[in-house]
């Protein structure tokens, strides 16, 4: 039985001058909403009281009424109401301890971005007009939408490259459960191999950063030797640094999309370790590889698409001591610094590939759990809405 779930549908369009001109407006107006909305919020978290919708809405019709910010008039109402939400979003998430406090939109660095509802776009026939417009958006539709479907909502933006992006909320009944199968996995992620299954199979590390490092660097250094300031050639220097990490990203991102959908059409179960990413950057010897590798973009993908697709996900505590646990007998070695790639096990002197024993170990955890629930307590929520589990576990592990 399909599953209707929402899916959003992104494609480059190519704006005319008039277009391009009204949307920067827009995000402009978006940006100051936000951040006097946010300001609001926390003057009166200071005076220890909560804003809610209704009252950032007030305001921005009170701020409307002066002289001073008029010009948000001239761009449609809807992204200002829609900024509104997304602030009491980023609050809601920051009191259940998901996320930071709120911070301010910079126009330099925040992404550029304005989302209209149904009330304030219109689509036929695969033409959409956007509010205060007269023309439709020149899309570019590298894939088609769902058979008669129709956006709830659509979210323009344009990168720090300079393209233009738009996407397209949409129900999609075509996303339905995989037929079940007996297969299961465990994964371990590294830097020298990307990923490392319990099959034993090893998916290398692509590096695209790393590869390419010595485009941005002389990109960033004819930058750094342009004029301070908002001139003309500072602003193409920028744009061209830009759009080099652009590349980069999106070779990353096809590279994670194509190993996740593969991994989720060939295992009912798939097993991985509940690292700490935003913690192991912190790490400055490890940061820039971390970032190269992509770890929580492709724990990220894995999710959704585990849950679109019927397939169970389960994470295991990070403090499980995956790598140094013989998966033949059960033994624990001794400290094992990150340069062991292989070791022999004392107990039962099977010689181990420390990254295939992770993820055999892995693998027999994660199973356990499905299985009996022993010895297993609730962790935080991950964004695809399941619950992650943590084994009780040794928690020694360097």
């Amino acid at each position: 039985m399909a599953t209707h779930v929402k899916r959003a549908f992104k494609y480059r369009f190519y704006p005319t001058d008039a277009q391009a001109a009204e949307l920067s407006r827009t995000f402009g107006c978006v940006r100051k909403v936000y951040n006097m909305a946010l300001a609001a919020c926390a003057e009166a978290w200071a005076r220890q009281e909560r804003v809610d919708y209704n009252q950032t809405s007030a305001m921005l019709t009170a701020w409307k009424k002066t002289e001073e910010l008029a010009y948000l008039n001239e761009v449609s109402c809807v992204p200002l109401q829609q900024t509104l939400r997304h602030l009491q979003s980023a609050f809601a998430n920051f009191f259940a301890k998901r996320a930071r406090y709120p911070r301010f939109k910079v126009k330099k660095t925040s992404r550029a971005s304005a989302e209209y509802t149904s009330s304030a776009f219109k689509f036929r026939d695969g033409r959409l007009t956007l509010a205060k417009m007269a023309d439709p958006l020149d899309i570019a539709w590298s894939r088609p939408l769902p058979e008669g479907a129709s956006p709830s909502t659509v979210t323009v933006s344009r990168d720090g490259a300079g393209r233009w992006f738009v996407s397209l909320l949409c129900e999609d009944p075509f996303v339905k459960p995989l037929e079940a199968m007996h297969a299961a996995v465990g994964i371990d992620v590294g830097l020298d191999h990307l990923l490392t299954l319990s099959t034993g199979e090893k998916t290398a590390n692509p590096r695209h950063e790393r590869r390419d490092r010595e485009r941005p660097a002389k990109a960033q250094r004819e930058l750094s030797r342009k004029a301070k300031g908002d001139g003309a050639n500072r602003r193409k220097a920028r744009r061209r640094v830009a759009k080099i990490h652009a590349r980069i990203a999106d070779r990353r991102r096809d590279v994670l999309h194509k190993l996740t959908t593969r991994l989720v059409r060939e295992n009912q179960a798939l097993v991985i370790e509940d690292l700490a990413v935003r913690t192991m950057v912190k790490n400055r010897s490890l940061a820039r590889a971390i970032h190269d590798a992509g770890w929580a973009e492709f724990r990220s993908l894995l999710e959704y698409k585990a849950g679109w697709y019927g397939r169970d996900m389960i994470a295991v505590d990070r403090f499980f001591p995956s790598s140094k646990l013989c998966s033949v007998c059960g033994s624990l070695a001794e400290a094992m610094p990150l340069s062991v790639r292989t070791w022999t096990c004392s107990g039962c002197g099977t010689s181990h590939d420390r990254d295939v024993n992770a993820a055999e170990n892995l693998l027999a955890a994660g199973l356990a759990v499905s299985v009996c629930g022993a010895g297993v307590r609730p962790q935080r929520r991950t964004p695809g809405g399941q619950s992650a589990v943590k084994q009780k576990t040794p928690r020694r592990e360097p």
